[in-house]
């Protein structure tokens, strides 16, 4: 019967040379070697071949057998003469340029905190050998936000307000009424960001609001031809408090019925009958 094993080195991508493999109680370091030859400059699309200097990379991978890995590239750094800029290599598809994680650890990350929470993410991460806090999964679920590709939408779509941390920190949804899917987060309400967002999308029609006047005035600067509407929570809202109003001026707060202050002095005078009288 033949058996075939898989190596180590076919979990790396075939740029990266493993040279040494330490183990411990809680972890497994591995030191990585770059054997390329050349990189392409981000700048200027230019394949680079003249190398500058090597350095050392720390980042965590996912965990193994039940233990924390820790790699050490060694990496090269290349000259680009038309920006007259170094360039550091970059592994696409697993390791970004200044990352400390992975991209396959970062995908992990990213799974688990939608599946559950960014809390307890980070409890299960520790659990696993990966120490990120609730806060660093916050920031890298923000950051692969960004960087998608901005969604297309419609020309109907509802904005509101939404709190990252109550009383400190809010931020703009913006959701496509056709579909019903959010296509945009934007940073705080005071309507800077969605006066921005509104002025590369011309072509919305109909927007969908709350009572905020700052959305209001960044519509009505932008898109002064498109259609505000007050959505249903905030309309029936606008129509108790003028309900109320209403009610308030034409009745009076308190409203006496016929007979009730001769009915309160006949028992004011049979409870003064029956307290008892103390003679000295």
């Amino acid at each position: 019967m033949e058996c075939s094993s898989m190596g180590l080195q076919d979990f790396f991508p075939k740029e990266l040379a493993i040279t040494a493999i330490e183990e411990s109680e809680h972890s497994v370091s591995i030191r990585l070697k770059s054997r390329s030859e050349h990189c392409v400059c981000p700048r200027c699309g230019k394949e680079l071949s003249r190398r500058r200097a090597t350095y050392n990379r720390k980042a965590q991978d996912l965990p193994m057998i039940g233990k924390a890995v820790l790699l050490t590239v060694n990496v090269y750094e290349y000259q680009c003469e038309e920006c007259n800029r170094p360039v550091a290599e970059s592994f696409d598809g697993f390791l970004k340029p200044g990352s400390r994680l992975t991209e396959r650890c970062e995908d992990f990350i990213a799974r688990l905190a939608l599946e559950s929470s960014c809390e307890g993410a980070s409890r299960i991460l520790k659990e696993l050998g990966v120490a990120y806090s609730g806060d660093s999964i916050i920031r890298l679920l923000l950051k692969r936000l960004k960087s998608r590709p901005m969604a297309e939408v419609g020309s109907i779509i509802g904005v509101d307000d939404f709190a990252y941390k109550k009383r400190r920190s809010y931020g703009t949804v913006i959701v496509d009424e056709t579909t019903r899917k959010p296509v945009a987060l934007l940073d705080g309400r005071d309507g800077t960001s969605l006066r921005e967002w509104l002025r590369h999308n011309q072509h919305v029609k109909v927007i969908t609001r709350d009572r905020a006047s700052e959305y209001a005035k960044a519509i009505q600067e932008e898109l002064p031809d498109a259609i505000q509407v007050a959505d249903r929570f905030h309309l029936h809202e606008n129509l108790l408090q003028a309900i109320k109003k209403a009610l308030n001026s034409e009745i009076p707060g308190a409203v006496a019925a016929e007979g009730a202050k001769e009915r309160e002095e006949v028992k004011k005078k049979r409870s003064r009958r029956k307290t008892p009288q103390h003679t000295s």
